[in-house]
């Protein structure tokens, strides 16, 4: 029975998915506050969705139309290693902040172009990246090297 439903409902599921997404009301994870000291002194915080399993990984920000700017998503790789992103099926241009397992930032790929499947690297181990509105490290003077503070994060 459970088959014949889901191939009943397999055509319309991709649209589905997508009307949720646009209305933010899929993945509405609980937000938790994660802040960025600069090294010039700042502290800027934000909201993030964490992404912590392979699943909300792959989704990222995908099919979103908008993000509060105050808002981002940290994906969370559990490990220190190379990753790399993409911005398949993603709508908003973002900054990507590849981060260190001490929190450090180690790269930032600024503005990153909406759709693409050009790949992202990180350029060195991470444990995590911070996905924020593009221009927000720019406006906010965040730069490489500087801390970002989440429980995730060993001092």
């Amino acid at each position: 029975m459970a088959a014949s439903v889901l191939s009943t409902l397999r055509p319309v599921l991709p649209a589905l998915s997508a009307l949720v997404l646009v209305t933010g009301a899929a993945y509405a994870q609980a937000l938790e506050t994660l802040s960025i000291a600069t090294q010039g002194g700042q502290r800027q915080s934000f909201r993030v969705e964490v992404a912590r399993n392979d699943a909300d990984r792959a989704q990222g920000l995908m099919f979103r139309r908008s993000m509060p700017a105050d808002q981002g998503m940290l994906f969370d790789f559990g490990r220190v290693e190379p990753v790399s992103m993409w911005m398949q099926n993603t709508y908003l241009s973002l900054d990507m902040l590849f981060i260190r397992a001490d929190g450090t930032i180690a790269r930032i790929a600024a503005n990153t172009e909406p759709l693409s499947t050009r790949t992202i690297p990180s350029g060195e181990p991470v444990l995590a990246v911070l996905e924020l509105n593009a221009g927000t490290a720019a406006k906010l003077g965040i730069k490489a090297g500087d801390r970002v503070e989440h429980p995730i994060f060993k001092r």
